[in-house]
């Protein structure tokens, strides 16, 4: 399918639908995409204009699942009025975000336009939030489960925020999301089915930077409920390149990364007075550090999920349990190996621990840096944290075992004899427990993403530690 231009056609909120309809145009083809949200507490009315506003950010960032269709060299904005900031930022949206599209199909983005109306910059007015009522976006990972269980004991008005596909809810979502016991803000969101047909309609098909999109919806969602606080889950490796064009870097979690966290926050100080906040409670932390949190927090590992296989389109396809043999499993199980026992593990994994299957090397090598595998394209930690946990773990009494992960980390140890050097491995390990990297938080969070008598493990059982400057407004 070719077309020379991608079109905004327009969006409209229907407020007895509870819905933002966005609509887009690609040569002969229409697409329709519908979020319908469901708020509790406050409810803002669907005729203020910072919901206008916040459904005008969603309508520019959720074109890009269309765009990139067919990913043709012109974004037409049609009607809507952007500044040049707006452009700006949308044309990095699009290129950076559509990276890993561009390079597996052979593209190049790097001449896109964002054409469009010009428009003054404005910040529409708005009743005031209601401080100390945070959304925490949640998937059911070990990323979210952690920053729920650090925001929801400091800010007793905490919410998740659950996305779902129309029609349609994930149990690995609802069965953890239970386990934490705080209310949920709901959205749903109905993707055009063309796009569900790609190869029968010869479009492109590949990654969207969909945290993005995601991150919009729930900008909505914080408005009309009057939340002061989108809390998101995203670790500093998640800045890190997959993968290198040349001197280009592609990134699957571009749109986790701390560039988009940034420029989003600008996008939305320019268009709401005041904009909810928006930052990762995690921005500065490692998978590692996530990890070590995560082991302490018993209640959740029967119920945690971060298999894509949990989360398939298709219910037929969808599995309740770890399939254990994905990339992200292997991930899972190795970042948690340093920190929970072998027999845990095989738990979690139902007997199918990743760790335990030789057939799985080559995945665990491409994760590890070594072989000369490359990092698969998905949400998982840097080669850095990866080896470390596998030396971590390959010293613990119980994993002396562990033919395949004994071998692991000897591979680790040739191709990086520092992790060889007891010292030299132990202080590189304590870095990655504490935080390093850009600092989004806002300045009445700073600080508490950390027990104040850290760092150690915290132990089932035994009481939390007490947190300073627990934060009543965002």
């Amino acid at each position: 399918m070719t077309a020379d231009r991608f079109v905004y056609e327009g969006y409209d909120l229907d407020a007895r639908g509870r819905r933002v309809v966005c609509r887009y145009s690609l040569g002969q083809h229409r697409f329709t995409e519908e979020v319908r949200f469901e708020t509790a507490g406050r409810d803002a009315a669907w005729d203020d204009a910072a919901v206008g506003a916040a459904a005008r950010i969603l309508f520019l960032l959720a074109g890009v699942s269309y765009y990139k269709t067919s990913a043709p060299p012109v974004v037409d904005l049609g009607a809507t009025e952007t500044t040049e900031d707006e452009r700006a930022f949308l044309r990095t949206f699009y290129v950076e975000g559509l990276g890993e599209l561009a390079y597996r199909n052979g593209l190049d983005l790097s001449g896109l336009e964002i054409v469009g109306p010009d428009s003054a910059a404005r910040r529409p007015e708005r009743p005031a939030l209601v401080a100390g009522r945070p959304l925490v976006p949640f998937g059911a990972g070990i990323d979210s489960i952690v920053t729920v269980a650090h925001v929801a004991r400091r800010v007793p008005g905490s919410s998740l925020f659950v996305v779902s596909r129309a029609g349609d809810r994930f149990p690995a979502i609802e069965h953890a999301a239970a386990v934490t016991g705080l209310p949920i803000v709901r959205a749903d969101r109905r993707i055009d089915p063309a796009v569900l047909r790609s190869a029968e309609l010869g479009f492109l098909n590949g990654h969207v930077p969909v945290t993005g999109i995601l991150s919009a919806i729930a900008i909505v969602a914080a408005v009309l409920g009057g939340h002061d606080a989108v809390v998101m889950s995203n670790e500093r490796s998640a800045s890190v390149p997959t993968v290198w064009d040349g001197e280009r870097p592609v990134n699957h979690q571009w749109s986790k990364g701390a560039a988009f966290e940034s420029a989003f926050r600008r996008l939305l100080d320019e268009s709401l007075a005041p904009a909810p906040g928006y930052f990762s409670f995690l921005r500065a932390r490692s998978e590692l550090w996530v990890a070590r949190e995560f082991a302490a927090l018993d209640r959740y590992h029967p119920v945690f999920r971060s298999c894509n296989r949990a989360f398939a389109a298709d219910p037929a396809r969808r599995l309740d349990h770890w399939c254990g043999t994905c990339d992200k499993c292997c991930f899972i199980d190795l970042v948690l190996a340093p920190y929970l026992s072998a027999a845990a593990l095989s738990t979690i994994f139902g007997g199918r621990e990743p760790l335990g299957n030789p057939d799985l090397a080559p995945r665990f090598q491409a994760l590890l840096g070594v072989g000369g595998k490359p990092k698969p394209f998905e949400c998982v930690g840097d080669e850095e944290e990866c080896r470390a946990a596998a030396v971590l773990a390959a010293e613990r009494p119980d994993r002396r075992g562990t033919a395949q992960l004994q071998a692991f980390a000897a591979e680790v140890r040739t191709a990086a004899p520092a992790w060889s050097d007891p010292a030299a491995r132990d202080a590189a390990a304590q870095r990655l427990l504490e935080a390093d990297g850009p600092e989004l938080l806002p300045p009445t969070w700073a600080g508490t993403a950390e027990p104040r008598n850290a760092h150690r493990l915290l132990v089932p059982g035994e009481p939390e530690p007490r947190y300073a400057g627990t934060p009543s407004s965002p």
